[in-house]
């Protein structure tokens, strides 16, 4: 269980009051989601917390059917729809104080999802706080090459460049970050996003509306027409949206978008089994990265002599990104369009000192900046 909650007295507080406590230890320490479960004779309490996810309190139902109510209200969903699935959102102010000891004031948007369960409506919360979702390629923990390399590739005028990883591994954190370090350098930049997570000054950000036939594949056309230098499109999910991002990377646009794939290599023939022109994107491609993030143990649990149980949550304080890049050199290039095998693009990759996140992640194995166990977690 993470430390620092206390849980006594949850089953006597109002809605309001329960969600007020939730709100602030989630900001405090970190937590990106609070998932609520109805059980038979209890509702139980997680979060996500450097991406594992923990229990922290169990109540009893009568508690919890107030702070539905209370979550709903805030977030305008039906009060009296219990059996379909409902989104909503809302918004709270947190107050912190700076090194200087001044109050600086943030709004944390949550994201709010409900889906019917056997004993009771589950609810999920998605905290989206700016001071953990817009932060540097240092913050992230970025190696000072690949650092390097990824600025060099936001200074291109035109090309794909692809971030791949499952759901939580930070591709979208990553973007911002690569987007933070082009504003202001007179380049236009329109992103295509579902939904926009974080709102960043100096770019023009669009959020994609399915129901209304606002997709990513038309978004992206409609973008073309308003003379984006650099373009992010937050997803690459099917061949149209595929292929109108190659084009219009190989017509004088930048293009960032994100893709589901295991590996940065990967990418190469799942866009291609797709159904992409090789003779396209082989042309179009300039990188591949691939990341996952890893649980980093206290600083202090490092040093010599120290000894700490991986298995415990409390030996870690943060997370880090492991991560692959693929550079698409002219050689890279000419093994897409040849449509080439993934483990002959890999060769050439590892001629040009490519290497994998996995042995990025042994590396900080080595140092004791992370465990064995986190990397095995997330890359096997």
């Amino acid at each position: 269980m993470p430390q620092t909650v206390t849980t006594s007295g949850w089953d006597q507080m109002d809605g309001k009051k329960l969600l007020d406590v939730l709100q602030q230890y989630s900001v405090t320490q970190g937590v990106s989601d609070i998932h609520c479960s109805p059980e038979k004779g209890f509702v139980r309490f997680e979060v996500r917390l450097h991406g594992i996810l923990e229990q922290i309190a169990s109540i009893k139902h009568e508690a919890y059917v107030d702070f539905v109510r209370f979550v709903k209200f805030g977030s305008k969903l039906k009060m009296n729809i219990t059996n379909i699935p409902q989104d909503g959102q809302y918004v709270f102010d947190v107050v912190e104080k700076d090194e200087k000891g001044a109050e600086q004031r943030r709004s944390v948007n949550v994201r709010v999802a409900t889906i019917p369960s056997r004993f009771g409506e589950t609810l999920t919360l998605r905290l989206l706080d700016p001071k953990r979702g817009i932060v540097t390629l240092e913050e992230l923990g970025f190696p000072p090459d690949m650092k390097a390399e990824l600025g060099k590739l936001m200074l291109l005028a035109n090309g794909l460049f692809l971030i791949t990883g499952p759901t939580g591994s930070g591709k979208t954190t990553t973007l911002y970050a690569l987007l933070k370090t082009v504003i202001g350098t007179h380049r236009n930049i329109i992103t295509l996003e579902n939904p926009i997570e974080y709102e960043i000054g100096g770019i023009v950000q669009s959020q994609i509306d399915p129901d209304h036939d606002y997709t990513f594949a038309s978004g992206l056309r409609s973008i073309l027409r308003h003379d984006p230098n650099i373009i992010l499109v937050g997803e690459i999910r099917d061949l149209e949206t595929a292929q109108t991002a190659i084009d219009a990377s190989l017509t004088g646009h930048l293009v960032l978008s994100t893709l589901h794939t295991n590996s940065a290599i990967e990418a190469i023939p799942r866009l291609l089994s797709m159904g992409v022109s090789p003779y396209t994107f082989g042309p179009a491609l300039r990188g591949i990265l691939a990341q996952r993030l890893v649980r980093t143990v206290k600083p202090e649990l490092r040093k010599e002599g120290a000894k700490f149980d991986p298995a415990d949550s409390a030996t870690y304080g943060g997370r880090k990104v492991i991560a692959e890049f693929l550079h698409a050199t002219a050689e890279i290039q000419n093994l897409v369009l040849t449509n080439e095998s993934a483990m002959t693009i890999e060769a050439q990759a590892r001629k040009q000192g490519y290497t994998s996140m996995r042995e990025m992640g042994e590396r900080l194995v080595k140092e004791k900046v992370t465990t064995q166990s986190e990397v095995d977690r997330v890359t096997l």
